[in-house]
């Protein structure tokens, strides 16, 4: 059992370690790099130095994501914080040759640039700077060092009120209150309590969490470890898509790395509180990113929605007291506890504290992943740290909030982003996913694929979801093949109510978004496809759109 002290010694050691290197050579490791030869730069920066004998003086690490996805594989050298785009394994001698000289100019990723200085990062402040395969490089930038505080010097009740007073809302959508939610299952009564991490990231062009868990897995080990502390949990499942191999497998080793240093498991720190963590793989039932679908999934059972309330707080996990959070809330967790509620609740609105992170994915150059605080506008994220669309393409929507949300056009790009105005614009924050829509984008089409996406995974549990995702379906597909007329269209208005309003659980209460939204910015889109009294289709508007 390791000791407090003997962690720091840890630390210090890691620290020492890159001290002693002239410089220290990152290489985004995350899913996206690794997809375009990631590994192979890394392999080959490694050779370089032993070719050049470099290896008392420059170390190579496999890292986080960087963020800008859109330029990977992406190289950042420290100390200066050069960092290189597009890095190919045939770049990596002319870089390692040119560490001592000036940097490889055709390789340079400007860092003045808006995507970097114009971003705020918390939860991805270790991103792209550790590697996340390793707990000493973790610990080195103040990791567990929340916990050890937790553990040691706050009570339960203290642990929850700087997270209530933090202003921290969930970020798995819905904004719920996450000290109110701690708190809830901190006064349930039962000998046996669980906490749960959801990692169920299924929104269509959404890689948030996948991009967490990948960059920094200890950061979330600790939030669900300190939220145990809080609420009197001695058990925490972490319930991720198979979909993320490399994801599991770097959470694998920060579990083992973890209980190995005492900071899981029994006796943590050499306090009495036990910890344990396990891992659940969800088959991909986009369903499941429902609380209640997804205890059902880690009980054993077929993932589908049960009727709330009891609401997991009071009745979870074979009938205890759960508390579920999603990847990034218990992301923001450690930094909250490590430098105070005062210093998070400065950061970002009245009612939506802190920053946000974003999968940017579309039509604009700078796809990739940000984080930014609450409040900024939809023209800053999209125009300046998003460099804007390609050349000859312009903006017609975006959207955000993935099945579950809606297109907000033009209007809204000078609209703060955060839980109340995206709602007031007809669409949600959601889990992070933002979807850039240029003039060739045609709304119905976009409105059909999101409920098409949304009927396909149904649990089918509900009628009115499984038989009205159906039917809107049926009539999106009717209306873009030109077949359609006024009155299908004010059944589809129609439907759309009744969906919103009986579907058991949020997949079929939202899944209807997509088309209200385009229905109330985009109407003369669906008017034009329609057939008049004769069986003819408004052709002028189709040839203006």
């Amino acid at each position: 059992m390791l000791r407090n002290d003997e962690l720091r010694e840890v630390a210090e050691k890691e620290l020492q370690f890159r001290d002693d290197k002239d410089q220290c050579i990152f290489v985004c490791n995350a899913a996206s790099c690794q997809s375009n030869q990631g590994l192979q730069v890394i392999e080959a920066l490694e050779q370089s130095v032993k070719d050049h004998d470099l290896q008392e003086r420059v170390c190579v690490k496999g890292a986080g994501c960087l963020g800008l996805c859109a330029e990977g594989p992406l190289v950042l050298i420290k100390p200066g914080d050069t960092m290189y785009q597009q890095v190919a394994p045939g770049d990596a001698e002319e870089i390692v040759s040119r560490l001592s000289e000036a940097p490889v100019d055709r390789l340079i990723c400007d860092t003045d640039a808006p995507f970097f200085t114009n971003q705020t990062k918390i939860v991805l402040e270790n991103s792209g700077r550790i590697d996340p395969e390793r707990i000493e490089d973790y610990l080195a930038a103040d990791g567990y060092e929340a916990l050890e505080t937790a553990v040691t010097q706050m009570s339960p009740g203290e642990v929850i009120d700087e997270i209530s007073d933090s202003g921290l809302r969930g970020r798995g959508g819905a904004g719920y209150p996450t000290g109110l939610k701690w708190s809830t299952v901190s006064i349930a009564e039962d000998d046996q309590k669980f906490v749960v991490c959801n990692g169920d990231e299924g929104d269509p062009g959404a890689f948030m969490d996948r991009s967490i868990l990948e960059s920094d897995p200890h950061r979330v080990l600790e939030g669900m470890a300190i939220a145990g502390c809080a609420v009197g949990a001695d058990k925490g499942y972490l319930y991720v898509r198979a979909e993320y191999p490399l994801a599991i497998d770097r959470l694998r080793t920060a579990i083992k790395r973890a209980r190995r240093y005492n900071l899981l498991g029994n006796s943590i720190l050499g306090t009495p509180f036990n910890f344990h963590i396990e891992i659940r793989l969800g088959a991909g039932a986009f369903v499941c990113g429902e609380e209640t679908a997804l205890l059902a999934s880690i009980e054993g059972r077929q993932g589908r929605p049960r009727p709330r309330p009891p609401y997991p707080a009071e009745y979870g996990l074979w009938g205890h007291p759960t508390l579920i959070n999603n990847v990034e809330t218990f992301a923001n967790v450690a930094p909250i506890i490590r430098n105070g509620s005062g210093w998070y609740s400065e950061i970002g609105t009245e009612d939506s504290k802190g920053t946000k992170v974003f999968a940017m994915a579309g039509s604009v150059k700078n796809t990739g992943l940000i984080e930014v605080p609450m409040g900024i506008t939809l023209r800053e994220i999209i125009f300046d740290i998003g460099k804007g669309l390609p050349e000859g393409s312009s903006f017609k929507a975006v959207q955000t909030g993935g099945p579950s949300g809606g297109c907000v056009p033009e209007q809204y790009l000078d609209m703060p982003v955060d839980y109340e105005s995206l709602k007031e614009a007809g669409s949600i924050m959601g889990s992070g996913g933002m979807i850039v829509l240029d003039e060739s984008s045609d709304m119905v089409d976009v409105a059909k694929f999101f409920v098409e996406f949304c009927k396909s995974e149904s649990c089918g549990k509900c009628i009115p979801c499984r038989v009205g995702t159906a039917q809107m379906y049926d009539l999106l597909d009717k209306i873009t093949e030109d077949n359609a007329t006024q009155a299908d269209l004010d059944l589809l208005g129609d439907l759309c109510d009744v969906v919103q309003n009986t579907s058991l659980c949020g997949l079929g209460q939202t899944a209807p978004q997509p088309v209200i939204s385009t229905l109330e910015y985009f109407r003369e889109e669906y008017t034009a496809h329609l057939q008049d009294g004769n069986g003819k289709v408004n052709l002028d508007q189709l040839e203006d759109k």
